[in-house]
């Protein structure tokens, strides 16, 4: 019956991540998966979730279905921390909000009811982009496109062809836009930057669909948020996509939110009906035990002060690492690859390096990053930001190398 289904290539990060699993090597680093390691190489878990997480052994309660928009708390908590507490369209109901199976599956949420209700829309992502937002959308059977970004030769952002080529899109275009820390590049729009482009979307009657996996992790939760909410501000048709699985190491428990932001109350309600239905047409209702870990730490004062002082912990070591490596490589690599390290943001650099370069470091030096040239920062620590300085100055050769 199934003799002609073809193998699986694999997902690129996740393989790579099971080759680093099985690599026998005593020195090997993980610059790969996009997880947030402490300094000691473990996954963390935040003092905050451990707290509600025994508050919650303790009662064992029943673990009935929840509906098929998710736990209320958990929506509220998630709307409040993207939109913040008292914006006007969350003051007016405009908002409509569903718990999803992480930032993933509220992309695949958001495909199937922009495929369902705005048939004629294109996609257009960043040039590169996250690879599973093509799979995604294209997955829903939406045409993916890509709008100019990253700029190879500086490390930095084609602002400028990024604005020209949005402003030339169709009407109801879906433009997707990540909030901060962008993956795979760190490269963000600044302040200015996003204040310029809001008009051209506004103008040309696109529809903004932001992704924000990592809020918390660029300059602060509510500077992170800024974006989306000047775009709730200006009117723009927009959705967001945001995940727990970083800011509260929840991986696993696939915590994730979509918002979209609707002209008024009643529209509100009838794009949440909707929402929900491509939710039962996907995964029927989502899991439980992660959305109360969440909603039980934002929705204490003092537990949710805790866990912003952990992720203000967390960022800050982020950006510890970026100096280190930026420091152990003075000399030994050109200043324009070497500034890259402290000009991104976020979790992710693109290096610069060749795929022959990422091939070398993984087979010679036992260090994991993706062909792209994409490091994981935040795998990064004291231990070993010093080795995989050295390996990259010695992998770069001539071409890498200061004259």
């Amino acid at each position: 019956m199934f003799e002609n289904v073809p193998a699986y290539a694999g997902d690129p990060i996740l393989s790579l991540n099971e080759d680093f699993q099985r690599d026998p090597r005593g020195n090997k680093v993980n610059l790969s998966i996009g997880v947030y390691f402490d300094d000691v190489g473990r996954l963390p878990v935040m003092r905050a979730v451990q707290t509600v997480e025994a508050s919650l052994l303790e009662t064992a309660a029943p673990r009935s279905y929840l509906p098929m928009a998710g736990h209320a708390g958990y929506r509220d908590a998630a709307q409040a921390l993207v939109f913040g507490e008292n914006h006007d369209a969350r003051r007016a109901g405009r908002i409509a909000t569903l718990q999803t199976l992480g930032g993933s599956g509220a992309l695949k949420v958001a495909a199937d009811f922009l495929r369902r209700h705005v048939p004629d829309a294109q996609v257009w992502i960043s040039d590169p982009s996250w690879e599973n937002h093509r799979v995604v959308f294209e997955g829903a059977g939406l045409t993916v496109n890509t709008y100019p970004y990253y700029d190879a030769a500086t490390g930095g952002l084609r602002f400028e062809a990024m604005r020209d080529a949005i402003d030339a899109l169709p009407e109801r275009s879906v433009v997707l836009l990540h909030a901060c820390c962008h993956n795979p590049t760190g490269v963000d729009l600044n302040a200015e930057q996003w204040v310029e482009l809001i008009p051209v979307l506004q103008r040309r009657k696109l529809i903004a669909f932001v992704d924000m996996a990592y809020q918390g992790f660029g300059a602060g939760l509510e500077e992170d948020a800024a974006c989306v909410r000047k775009l709730a501000d200006a009117g723009v048709p927009l959705i967001v996509a945001s995940s727990f699985s970083k800011n509260f190491s929840l991986y696993g428990e696939r915590c994730g939110a979509l918002s979209v932001v609707c002209r008024d109350a009643e529209e509100a309600q009838r794009v949440l009906g909707q929402l929900t239905f491509a939710v039962r047409a996907n995964y029927s209702n989502p899991p439980v035990h992660g959305a109360k870990l969440v909603a039980g730490v934002l929705s204490n004062p003092s537990l949710h002060s805790a866990w912003e002082s952990e992720l203000a912990e967390m960022r800050q070591r982020i950006k510890l690492m970026r100096g280190k490596i930026h420091d152990g490589l003075a000399g030994l690599v050109d200043d324009v690859l070497r500034a890259r390290y402290v000009s991104q943001v976020g979790m992710f650099t693109y290096t610069g390096l060749s795929e022959q370069q990422v091939e070398k470091l993984r087979d010679e030096h036992a260090i994991y990053l993706l062909r792209s040239g994409r490091m994981c920062i935040a795998g990064l620590n004291q231990q070993n930001v010093g080795y995989v300085a050295s390996a990259i100055a010695s992998v770069a050769g001539k071409v890498g190398v200061a004259k």
